[in-house]
């Protein structure tokens, strides 16, 4: 096992949950390790922990590479963090998550075995921040296409799991992908980033089994999306950094077209939904009529555009009647 697996952990305000994060690195047994913890702009006491395990990953034979950044995002830290890894395999987790004691040695026996793969991804099991002990679900298990090894057009329509700590890439495949080890600066999307290309060139090996703990918090960062607003920045800011993405694969003009009309699609779709929770009627129209343009006017898209433009006009002539009703009483 002289292989060296580098881990790269962003982090910010991460105190209440980054030791638990630490420990399951420290216990893992398979034995080459480096974490990369970039701390990105915390305020808590995350660099003090961080110090404090520098050592405590030393006794062990591993090491804890630290470094501070001003707050930038997850994709700034993943950044940086690319550029301090030595390892011949790359994993990167969120400090919120935890690994299982045989993480890294089965998905290191898993690249053994399947040299022909660029990445392992594994199974997690999803957990409740107040239950530690029992799963809510399995994260991919619910994907149709999990054993696929190609995983390309499934990850670029959703349909593979990007859970961060699921995933393992063999570094000399990823640089000949990505040789600047460069990520996009946003705040979020960071798994694409980092699979999209690999998934282009090389096969994806799935191990069907939960190595992962991904645990859902009241105050994740998509449970912050509370308004129509912020629901569409994350919407056009995913839609370019997938764009962003796609420009630095090598892609023929036909796959070029075939897949920016896929995200056109997928992200006007989304917008559609989105105006259909927040019951607004011009967004809905406006995403409609970019449905039609890119899709052609599909059944599906237009009986879900009418039954909702009756409900919102219906919703809005009941609360106009009443605000007519409140102004007459007032103002007789």
């Amino acid at each position: 096992m002289d292989e060296k697996i580098s881990i790269i952990l962003p982090c910010y305000n991460a105190g209440t949950t980054l030791e638990r994060c630490l420990k399951s690195v420290l216990a893992q047994t398979y034995p080459n390790i480096e974490v990369i913890a970039v701390d990105d702009g915390s305020t808590d006491h995350t660099a003090d922990i961080l110090k404090k395990y520098r050592p405590i990953f030393k006794e062990h034979r591993m090491c804890l590479r630290y470094m501070f950044e001003p707050n930038a995002g997850l994709g700034a830290a993943i950044h940086l963090g690319l550029q301090y890894v030595t390892g011949d395999y790359l994993c990167w987790s969120d400090p919120d998550d935890f690994y299982f004691p045989e993480s890294m040695k089965k998905r290191w026996l898993a690249f053994q075995a399947h040299p022909e793969c660029a990445v392992v991804s594994s199974d997690a099991f999803v957990f409740s921040s107040d239950d530690l002990h029992h799963p809510i679900k399995r994260e991919a298990a619910r994907f149709e296409h999990r054993y696929d090894p190609k995983q390309f057009e499934w990850l670029l329509t959703e349909k593979s799991h990007f859970c961060a700590g699921c995933h393992m890439i063999r570094m000399k495949d990823f640089l000949k992908v990505n040789p600047q080890k460069y990520i996009y600066p946003a705040r979020r999307g960071q798994n694409w980033q980092l699979l999209l290309p690999v998934y282009y060139c090389f096969k994806r090996y799935y191990l069907d089994e939960p190595l992962y703990a991904y645990v859902l918090y009241p105050d994740s960062m998509s449970s912050g999306d509370d308004s129509k607003e912020k629901e569409l920045q994350r919407i056009y800011e995913h839609e370019e950094i997938i764009r962003h993405t796609l420009s630095k694969i090598p892609l023929t003009k036909e796959e070029g077209r075939k897949y920016q009309k896929i995200l056109q699609l997928q992200y006007a779709r989304k917008r559609f939904f989105t105006a259909i929770d927040y019951k607004d009627r011009k967004l809905l129209k406006k995403q409609y009529l970019l449905l039609v343009r890119i899709n052609g006017n599909s059944s599906a898209d237009r009986m879900l555009y009418l039954r909702n433009r009756y409900i919102i006009w219906k919703i809005y002539y009941k609360f106009k009647d009443r605000w007519k009703e409140c102004i007459c009483t007032k103002y007789p």
